[in-house]
């Protein structure tokens, strides 16, 4: 990747002209089954230009109450466009469609317009679960009934797709616009697309400029994100998902841990009677990075830097950590 972003062709992308950068956004659009796409810096920036062109001030937005858009994106809906959440549970990023057409708001003057559906695939708290292709179709036909718009956080819609045996662009059909990151399981180290209809995208490329994300010779970016996306991205999520399972099948053998049965590249273990901070330092120190998941649990992310030994290494880190926490 390195050798590719330093001999890449660039060009002034604010103007449309790195050659780079249209090429990876071609692919994009081509892989996701839709007109066009937009090259963003970040997972962030692509869900917030999404929302800030399907939405106005005071809209609402119905979405899972552990999505990313809602937790960790620091209040943009309300910061940057002057829109509300409606924050539903649900079981593993599935929001039941009783619950999505319980919140949508009627015809009234008092009230706020249900404007937009928001669904993240994998599930990111939810240990990277896949949401179900059922769901996807069912959540796309209540969307389009109720006259709605339906925005899937696709971030790491590559595992989901490995996982589920299929294509990208079969997984994006049911949202209108989804996202891309290129730089989690696929590996690039910045970026992420925006795809969606062609003046979707032409929209979207004025607020990715209002919102800081123009970007001038970003080329030597794209160059990455286009072997990210090179024909070997399947086997790559397949091999990252077989090692999950095999550091998930480790983390259970050891005593006081429980593993959520991981769906894709995601680990989540749950430890009780350890403090997850000194446990994720003491991780640290043996070259093993992980994070937190709230109190008591922790997330391993497996991406194509990781291999078999890099496994091994980690489940026996986890348990010295352990071990120092029992005395």
């Amino acid at each position: 990747m390195r050798d590719a972003m330093r001999d890449a062709r660039v060009g002034d992308d604010v103007f449309g002209d790195d050659p780079t950068v249209s090429e990876l956004e071609q692919r994009g659009a081509e892989l996701l089954g839709k007109d066009a796409a937009l090259f963003l810096p970040s997972g962030t920036m692509a869900n917030q230009v999404a929302v800030r062109v399907h939405t106005r001030p005071g809209d609402e937005v119905l979405l899972d109450e552990g999505c990313h858009v809602y937790r960790f994106e620091q209040g943009g809906l309300a910061a940057l466009h002057g829109v509300q959440a409606v924050p539903l549970p649900g079981e593993r990023g599935v929001v039941p469609l009783v619950r999505l057409k319980s919140a949508i708001r009627p015809d009234d003057a008092h009230m706020p317009r249900t404007r937009l559906v928001v669904l993240e695939n994998t599930h990111n708290l939810s240990g990277g679960s896949v949401l179900p292709r059922e769901h996807l179709a069912e959540v796309r036909a209540f969307a389009d009934a109720h006259g709605l718009v339906l925005h899937m956080d696709g971030a790491r819609l590559a595992n989901a797709a490995a996982a589920c045996k299929t294509d990208l662009a079969t997984l994006a059909a049911a949202a209108h616009t989804t996202t891309l990151c290129l730089s989690k399981g696929l590996g690039a180290p910045v970026g992420s697309l925006l795809a969606g209809p062609a003046d979707f995208v032409r929209s979207a490329r004025r607020a990715r400029k209002l919102l800081g994300g123009g970007m001038r010779q970003a080329g030597i970016l794209a160059a990455a994100g286009l072997l990210a996306l090179g024909s070997d991205w399947r086997e790559r999520m397949e091999r990252d998902h077989s090692l999950a399972c095999t550091l998930a099948a480790r983390c259970a053998q050891l005593q006081g841990v429980q593993v959520i049965a991981p769906d894709t590249n995601l680990v989540v273990i749950e430890v009780q009677g350890a403090l997850i901070p000194r446990v994720l330092e003491s991780l640290r120190a043996s070259g093993v990075l992980a994070v937190g998941f709230g109190s008591q649990r922790i997330r391993f992310a497996l991406h194509r830097d990781v291999d078999a030994t890099s496994v091994a290494a980690a489940e026996s880190a986890l348990a010295t950590a352990l071990a120092k926490e029992s005395h």
